[in-house]
């Protein structure tokens, strides 16, 4: 499960493209809560803080506390982000509000384990991934930062389920209505001799 991730936020009123930019260049992040408990609301983030942390991977699937200094503080999860083309700095983050009974929707990557204990690997075989992540319904307070899916003794031939994959608790897959493939082990491609 990732730790809470604290970032500093202030509120704000104005919004549209002016007031945008003068947020940036004054070194702000424009950032949006909604969801359930309240209203859309409008805030600004501090440019650094988000900058460090808005480009890892594991972003979209952490939660966020906004410290907004007054003393109060809003769960939420990373839902969308607007990033520069050229620099990759962010330019808007969306956020979703999360309590902390909340159940919500994200999509966790997928970590292979055990590769040099699969015999069909060994002789040639070729690890053919089929989801690098796989969206899950997840407690909000025990998002995982990865589901792994063991290799050992797998074959060539062989094919991963979802059913087969050992989920943390209370986590469950979004797509209910059939087994789908997590990956699969391959026989290797050879070209014909000339």
């Amino acid at each position: 499960m990732s730790d809470v991730l604290s970032l500093s936020a202030e509120p704000r009123s104005n919004h549209g493209k002016g007031p945008a930019r003068a947020l940036r260049r004054a070194g702000k992040v424009p950032a949006i809560i909604y969801g359930p408990g309240g209203e859309p609301e409008m805030c600004a983030l501090v440019f650094n803080e988000l900058r460090k942390v808005a480009g890892r991977r594991s972003f979209f699937n952490q939660i966020v506390s906004l410290d907004f200094g007054d003393g109060r503080k809003v769960r939420v999860l990373p839902r969308e982000a607007q990033y520069h083309p050229v620099t990759s700095d962010p330019l808007h983050v969306d956020f979703y509000r999360a309590s902390a009974d909340a159940t919500v929707v994200v999509e966790v990557p997928v970590v292979f384990l055990n590769e040099a204990n699969s015999p069909g690997l060994k002789v040639g075989g070729t690890l053919n991934i089929v989801r690098r992540a796989i969206e899950v319904h997840a407690p909000a307070d025990a998002i995982p930062d990865h589901i792994e899916v063991d290799l050992t003794g797998r074959e060539i031939g062989d094919t991963v389920h979802i059913s087969e994959v050992t989920l943390p608790q209370g986590v469950k897959p979004t797509i209910t209505d059939r087994d789908f493939t997590v990956c699969s082990i391959v026989p290797p491609t050879v070209a014909p001799e000339a």
